[in-house]
């Protein structure tokens, strides 16, 4: 056994004029953590109203596991389905929206926008966030070549040696081998869901409350936004 003190500081939500991959993945990383937040501070809790005999009202809180479902999943989330057309040359962002529309066609939490061939919308629970997949295919791929990474890998520099650890899975002796960002990215959080399921979880809610970190200035529309993206509200 070993005792563990940790902090981890989340950055939030993200939804912008234009959201690309990188919104993807941190915003699946702020959904995974909202499920944790919903299980303990919720959920448990008022089980344990319940054993104590406390008299209290029921909360009513919103599940996303069917949000997570539909990005994680094999083989038909999204993650699962992007890595599928990134390891086919004639795949292009066109035909990877237009997979995405035909499995999601009628899923609640998934839209596409009027005006655009690839766009797609997801309804997290902060609210939806309109993604732009013309780049998601470039930024998945990974390509390594294995010399290089067992070269860097044997480095006597322990900084970075760490960098590039030798992959589990490695079997192939091919000398190109692709590597989904997305998957490892899941990979990695999965990790962390593991390590924050094994600790007794504290919150400290955080809220700025003007964009130009002054004094005595409060923006009412702004602290709403980040009260709703929180889930407060």
């Amino acid at each position: 056994s070993k005792s563990l003190i940790g902090v981890l500081d989340i950055y939030g939500f993200e939804s912008f004029k234009y959201n690309s991959f990188e919104q993807f993945c941190i915003n699946l990383t702020n959904e995974k953590l909202q499920q944790h937040f919903n299980q303990h501070v919720f959920k448990m809790e008022q089980e344990e109203y319940t054993k104590e005999e406390i008299n209290w009202s029921y909360i009513e809180f919103v599940d996303n596991q069917d949000v997570l479902d539909m990005i994680e999943k094999k083989p038909l989330g999204i993650i699962a389905l992007l890595d599928e057309a990134c390891m086919f040359p004639k795949s292009t962002h066109e035909t990877f929206a237009s997979k995405l529309f035909q499995t999601f066609r009628n899923h609640k939490r998934f839209s596409k926008p009027k005006r655009s061939l690839t766009d797609f919308t997801i309804s997290h629970y902060a609210g939806d966030v309109t993604y732009q997949a013309d780049l998601f295919l470039d930024k998945n791929k990974d390509y390594v070549v294995a010399e290089h990474q067992a070269l860097l890998g044997s480095s006597k520099c322990l900084f970075v040696a760490g960098l590039f650890p030798p992959a589990p899975e490695d079997s192939s002796k091919s000398s190109y081998k692709f590597s989904s960002i997305g998957t490892r990215f899941k990979q990695q959080l999965l990790s962390l869901m593991d390590t924050l399921n094994s600790t007794h979880p504290h919150y400290i809610r955080c809220v700025k409350p003007n964009q130009f970190n002054k004094p005595g200035r409060f923006e009412n529309a702004n602290v709403l936004q980040q009260l709703r993206c929180g889930g407060v509200l």
